[in-house]
């Protein structure tokens, strides 16, 4: 019984996966009416946008998630 709902699963995924393929890069030739894509970002934008904006939140919530514990000194044991 397990093996067959494994095949059954295997060949849906197969399936779903080989129309995806097939079907959407051909609509995202045509343009749609209204359609304004605007300029393109430049290299360093784009480093900004998805490379340095990422590295900062983290760095910004991981010194507001430590902040309430502080340096540890002072403590009593």
């Amino acid at each position: 019984m397990d093996k067959r709902n494994a095949l059954r699963a295997g060949a849906v995924s197969a399936t779903v996966t080989l129309m995806m393929l097939l079907s959407s890069p051909a609509m995202a030739l045509t343009r749609d009416d209204g359609d304004d894509p605007g300029t393109g970002l430049t290299v360093a934008q784009t480093l900004g946008l998805y490379v340095l904006l990422p590295i900062a939140a983290f760095v910004i919530i991981g010194a507001l998630a430590a902040l309430p514990y502080g340096d540890g000194k002072g403590r009593k044991k």
